[in-house]
């Protein structure tokens, strides 16, 4: 069983060395990219959504505030008129009261809209950071693609660069330059020996002909009379 369970890890491992290879940095951030501004997208839309909810909250609260003083305002008005006669009392105090009981729920629906769309307005500023901190990684990761893009250009020269070094014959080279240098020299050598020899196999004729042709010195009057007196001197006659 551990011999199965050993294959099995090295083949998971193989496998994903594979799938190392297969990846690409910069396909793979461009898709990152990609996901996070659906993300980015979604946010907004769900940030456009709350706050306008938190609108209609408010306006609605406000609504009801209204509606909780109109009735207040009925109650009193028929009050002033019960007052005046107008009204019998029992009648007006039964409407005043209906309306005090109307002005109480709007008053109550007012503050409940109010607290949710406090709530709301918590949410959507939760959902603000959420859309300006993926803004913010998205702006990153697509300056982090453009250096990678960049880096991953210098790379693959330099390892073209660098293989094409790696696959120079220099030793050969420097060889034949080294044999080519010994073959010259062998010829120069050659060459030189061939010379030495035209001026041995010169014939009697050639050498009498070669002193004729060269020009002949004059012993200077002066230098003969130094070279006598040298020869005295040394009591040579």
């Amino acid at each position: 069983m551990s011999v199965f369970k050993r294959l099995f890890r090295i083949g998971q491992a193989e496998a994903h060395a594979a799938l190392d290879k297969m990846e690409d940095p910069i396909k793979m951030t461009e898709q990152g990219i990609r996901d996070l501004k659906n993300d980015l997208n979604a946010s907004m839309t769900s940030l456009a959504e709350v706050k306008a909810i938190v609108v209609r909250t408010r306006r609605d609260a406000e609504n009801n505030k209204k509606l909780a003083a109109e009735y207040e305002r009925k109650a009193m008005m028929l009050l002033t008129r019960m007052q005046k006669g107008e009204i019998e009392q029992a009648e007006a105090e039964r409407l005043a009261t209906e309306a005090l009981n109307q002005k109480e729920r709007y008053a109550q629906e007012a503050v409940r809209l109010t607290q949710e769309a406090e709530r709301q307005e918590a949410n959507a500023a939760q959902l603000q950071a959420n859309v300006n901190k993926i803004k913010s990684t998205v702006t990153s990761y697509e300056n982090d693609l453009v250096t990678l893009k960049a880096r991953s250009k210098t790379a693959a020269s330099t390892k073209k660069i660098n293989k094409q070094l790696a696959h120079m014959d220099t030793t050969g080279t420097v060889a034949m330059l080294e044999k080519m240098k010994q073959k010259v020299e062998e010829d120069e050598s050659l060459a030189l020996a061939y010379g030495e020899m035209a001026n041995a196999d010169k014939s009697l004729d050639d050498q009498i002909n070669a002193a004729l042709s060269a020009p002949s010195e004059t012993t200077n009057a002066s230098d003969s009379i130094k070279l006598l007196e040298l020869k005295q001197k040394m009591g040579i006659s």
